[in-house]
């Protein structure tokens, strides 16, 4: 008679490996055998497919797989994932990080959120913390979290001998980086008075989305930014073509790209773009990728073209901050053209400040975010490359002068607007550069708008004194769009500051409309 089977506890890293080996075609029964598991186990680990890649992509990517075993959730997810983000970011910068430090943001980040309990910072918290996401007790010592120097000049040389060895240009090699985007934070001085930012309506950001830039060594070529949010399809989207957007929309609920999306977004968008473009260029369909360590994103062997010619490569651990391109300056330079637009749109539009930050859409952010990364000069996108390319330092993107000189121009711009007069360069600088946001980041809460709804019905205009209703969730006609459109135009004539310039725009979209109605009366005859 057989004796009882030893229990045999799995890593994390096992099961990952598991899922791989069943995605090969390796049998239940085999690795029942090989790993001295019972096949109902590893039948529970397929089904449990998603959770587990999604638990391994949201852990420290140098360490968080290889001796965790337990999925254990903290009793605060959402803080758990901006905490692990946050972490993972000043890792990334080689911040010092102690344990002090941990405690405090998590309790910022928990009062922040607006998230309800008795949450206590408490040195178990901290060490619960470190053990879900299998961060070493060396991370919390307070010392500085520089990257990996030997393994990423090791790293530079085999990447030059395999671009040379595979007879790569510079038009044929990429790179691709994500970072979180709190994208209705303000400056804590600008837009508000100071008075007013103790009071309930104002705190931190949680509005926040994911941007991953993908651009070629050149930097001539750019694909469009790919944008994660928590909600498969937002309510400022209502009425809107997702295939029409300026960036590449997914939804999930992780902290960062999962391992599904970044593989769909791979195959159904990098692939053929890239593609698409050596094409044009005349070179032969052939490409590398350069992304960070895994876990965050599928194997090498799970993301290539069909043919085999466009191919990933993976950074080493702990070498993002000094070699990875995009965490050159080139992130950073779209958060600073993204909030410098903010604040121009904000000046522009002329309104209140409050009503017009309560008014910020996900919709809008992801327009503005598309043209701060179209903004991105590809001189700064090849310097970024230079550590990889030694050759290319003679090129330069966005210096630190080019930088003050916007925030500066800013600063002058907004100390003369009315509700902004206590910004200062400082102030800018500090916004452009933040992250989370704490001090430098406010926003404006639901409970302004809630007074809002509290003004009396009469204040809002009736809905029968309106000629056409404006309902985004359902199909707007030809007829409806070109009565907006002349009514805009009424609009224009009647003031006399407008340019001529924008009543072109105007009429030649009217053009276009009364085009489609005639293209789609003659359809119905």
């Amino acid at each position: 008679m057989l004796g009882k089977r030893k229990r045999v506890v799995l890593t994390i890293k096992d099961k990952l490996d598991i899922i791989k080996k069943l995605e090969e075609g390796i049998s239940f029964k085999k690795l029942s055998l090989v790993y001295g598991i019972g096949e109902s186990t590893v039948r529970d680990i397929k089904k449990n497919k998603e959770r587990i890649i999604n638990y391994a992509n949201s852990s420290d990517p140098t360490s968080g797989v290889s001796k965790r075993k337990s999925m254990k959730s903290s009793t605060y997810e959402e803080l758990d994932r901006v905490m692990i983000e946050w972490f993972n970011q000043q890792k990334t910068d080689g911040i010092p990080v102690s344990g002090t430090i941990c405690a405090k943001q998590a309790k910022f980040f928990f009062d922040a959120l607006g998230m309800e309990g008795d949450f206590n910072a408490s040195s178990g918290w901290l060490t619960r913390f470190k053990q879900r996401h299998g961060i070493p007790k060396a991370a919390g010592k307070g010392t500085k979290l520089k990257g990996d120097e030997t393994a990423a000049n090791e790293f530079c040389g085999n990447f030059q001998e395999f671009v040379e060895r595979e007879n790569l240009q510079p038009e044929q090699i990429y790179g691709a980086d994500q970072t979180g985007l709190f994208w209705k934070c303000l400056p804590s001085r600008t837009l508000a008075l100071e008075t007013e930012h103790s009071t309930s309506g104002y705190r931190s950001s949680r509005e926040r989305i994911i941007i991953m830039c993908c651009a070629n060594a050149t930097g001539l070529h750019k694909l469009n930014l790919c944008v994660v949010g928590k909600a498969k399809k937002p309510r400022a989207f209502k009425g809107a073509d997702l295939s029409n957007l300026p960036v590449t929309y997914f939804s999930q609920k992780s902290a960062w790209i999962e391992h599904s999306v970044f593989r769909q977004w791979f195959e159904k968008y990098f692939v053929p773009q890239v593609q698409k473009h050596l094409k044009s260029k005349g070179l032969l369909e052939k490409a590398v990728l350069l992304l960070d360590f895994p876990p965050a994103h599928p194997d090498e062997e799970l993301l290539s073209s069909d043919d085999g010619r466009i191919i990933v490569k993976y950074l080493p651990p702990n070498v993002t901050s000094l070699i990875q391109p995009m965490s050159q300056g080139v992130l950073a330079t779209v958060k600073r053209y993204y909030r410098a637009g903010l604040l121009q749109k904000y000046m522009d539009e002329g309104i209140d400040p409050k009503l017009f930050w309560k008014n910020l859409t996900v919709l809008d952010a992801i327009y503005e975010v598309a043209r701060a990364w179209n903004m991105v000069k590809s001189s700064t996108i090849t310097k970024a490359w230079k550590k990889l390319f030694p050759g290319n330092e003679e090129n330069s993107g966005m210096n630190i002068d080019e930088g003050a000189i916007l925030a500066a121009n800013l600063a002058t711009v907004l100390q003369n607007t009315e509700d902004c007069e206590h910004v200062d360069i400082e102030n800018i600088d500090q916004w452009f550069d933040s992250r989370s946001n704490d001090s430098s980041c406010r926003v404006l809460t639901d409970s302004e708008g809630a007074e809002d709804q509290s003004k009396p019905a009469e204040q809002k205009p009736s809905n029968k004194s309106r000629k056409t209703e404006l309902h985004p969730e359902r199909h707007i006609s030809h007829k409806a769009a070109l009565e907006w459109t002349d009514n805009l135009l009424d609009y224009l004539e009647q003031q006399d500051d407008m340019l001529l310039s924008d009543k072109l725009v105007l009429r030649r979209l009217r053009t276009i409309i009364r085009r489609k109605q005639k293209i789609q009366n003659n359809k119905n005859h």
